[in-house]
């Protein structure tokens, strides 16, 4: 089972990280946490994967007055994703035709569903961004759904001013990756180890 885990864990993050490149080269729009990661990058001039990572830690430091802690997966998913940002990047061409923009838009919400049905479903944390959503709702006693609109607002519009891409990907990735996911994870999700019993069952009486 731990084997699985780590495969999911890793092949999930690496799919979440090309999706990612596979958006920028779309050009069509981001989500709202990329928005803002492209216009960091825009304005510092380093590759969006580093700013991911960057941002990754730095949300990781408001975990502490939510008294939350990262897990295994949380760390692993402040590192890779980045990386594997810049590398699908360096490996997709940009594309020009809207017809090739529409494709690799689509393929990028599958993708980027797939992935985060993998990560998730492998029980080893939650990311950065997603432990701050839960946190929040669960130290303020706001509901999940209030906190996270609350933070990807701020932070779209925050990217938007940088100069980070928004579009009708931005929107259609809205309204699409919810329900993706919640079919998805089910699939995905890796099943609790069953606790040990307390005690052999007695023989029976003959």
């Amino acid at each position: 089972m731990m084997t699985r885990r780590l495969l999911q864990l890793f092949t999930g993050l690496t799919m979440y990280g090309i999706s990612l490149a596979m958006f920028i080269r779309a050009g069509l729009g981001l989500d709202p946490w990329d928005v803002f990661h492209q216009g960091v990058a825009n304005r510092t001039g380093l590759s969006i994967g580093v700013v991911v990572v960057i941002v990754s830690f730095l949300v990781l430091l408001l975990w502490i007055p939510l008294r939350q802690w990262p897990g295994f997966g949380t760390l692993c998913n402040a590192v890779l994703v980045g990386v594997f940002a810049d590398i699908g990047l360096a490996l997709i061409p940009p594309v020009s035709l809207l017809a090739g923009q529409i494709g690799l838009l689509a393929g990028a919400i599958v993708l980027n569903g797939i992935a985060s049905a993998c990560y998730i479903g492998a029980r080893f944390g939650p990311g950065a961004r997603d432990g701050l959503m839960t946190g929040l709702a669960r130290r303020t006693g706001w509901s999940v759904r209030l906190s996270r609109t609350l933070i990807e607002v701020t932070v779209l519009a925050v990217g938007w001013l940088l100069g980070g891409s928004v579009g009708v990907g931005t929107v259609v990735y809205a309204l699409a990756i919810g329900p993706l996911v919640h079919v998805l994870l089910p699939r995905f999700m890796v099943p609790a180890a069953a606790p040990e019993a307390a005690s052999k069952p007695a023989p029976a009486n003959c």
